[in-house]
């Protein structure tokens, strides 16, 4: 018997960058790459600095660099992809991805070096989106109209 495959898919298609928005920090857009081989979601920060159970950091935000502090909710160690190993702070942010807001534990760290400010791992998106790796933007930017 050749069954075939139902084409509905009960959760919302995104592609594998999305624009991402952080409206904790001002409504900020940022790209976010998605990642099903990542655990958990990064991102980009510079002048981290964890005193007690906060963590002081900044952001670059449409080009301006702004300070925050957010409550530290654990650390972890994690080894990247270029296989140096560190310990990050983890907080909880808000993220917006297309009309779908959510709460997302984060690491802090520097991603200078890998192309887009963050990633959003499989723990962040599971239950809530479908991922299309052949497709960038799918949810997050609105198609123009052709005439």
């Amino acid at each position: 018997m050749n069954a075939t495959r139902p084409m509905f898919y009960p959760l919302p298609l995104i592609g594998w960058r999305e624009d991402v928005v952080l409206p904790e920090f001002g409504g900020g857009v940022v790209i976010a790459k998605i990642d099903t081989g990542a655990r958990n979601a990064a991102l980009h920060a510079e002048e981290i600095s964890i005193k007690g159970k906060k963590v002081s950091f900044a952001l670059e935000m449409g080009g301006h660099k702004q300070r925050h502090e957010l409550a530290v909710i654990g650390t972890k160690r994690v080894k990247s992809s270029n296989g140096f190993s560190e310990l990050r702070p983890i907080v909880e942010i808000v993220i917006q991805v297309g009309i779908h807001k959510f709460l997302v534990e984060t690491t802090l760290t520097n991603r200078t070096d890998m192309g887009v400010p963050m990633l959003l791992g499989r723990n962040s998106i599971k239950g809530r989106f479908i991922v299309n790796p052949a497709r960038s933007f799918i949810i997050s930017r609105i198609k123009k109209k052709r005439t």
